[in-house]
């Protein structure tokens, strides 16, 4: 399996407010790293998974509407536990969105899976990883 990998990264402020998050029930920040993989059993016809440019606007279109914002106070994330896992999720489903609508290029519409990984510290990260479902 072939892969090609992007990052970008985001900082936004929000809280957990259920018990089961201790400290990260209050408000607070977080700046994640974000690190999106694309995956594809074969090479196109210009020898690539996708195009690294392309890969990189879409993340970067992903990521903006939530940059520098308190994901409490957006109306998407009204009442949801906006937690590391979940936004993996989120990303996953705009990036795949984006896949099948071509924005990828056409070695975009090959793909197998995508892996989208936030690391919130050296320490700590999550990922959330799929086939691209059309």
């Amino acid at each position: 399996m072939f892969s090609v990998e992007v990052r970008d990264r985001i900082m936004i402020a929000h809280s957990l407010p259920d018990p089961f998050f201790g400290p990260a029930q209050n408000m607070h920040g977080a700046t994640f790293i974000v690190d999106v993989a694309f995956f594809a059993e074969r090479l196109g016809p210009k020898n690539v998974v996708v195009d690294i440019g392309a890969a990189l606007d879409v993340l970067s279109e992903t990521l903006k509407p939530l940059a520098y914002q308190n994901l409490d106070a957006l109306p998407r994330f009204k009442g949801v536990l906006t937690t590391t896992e979940f936004l993996c999720k989120y990303v996953f489903d705009r990036v795949s969105e984006a896949a099948r609508g071509g924005r990828l290029g056409d070695d975009g519409l090959n793909l197998a899976k995508i892996r989208v990984t936030l690391s919130e510290t050296d320490l700590a990260r999550a990922s959330f990883e799929g086939p691209i479902r059309g």
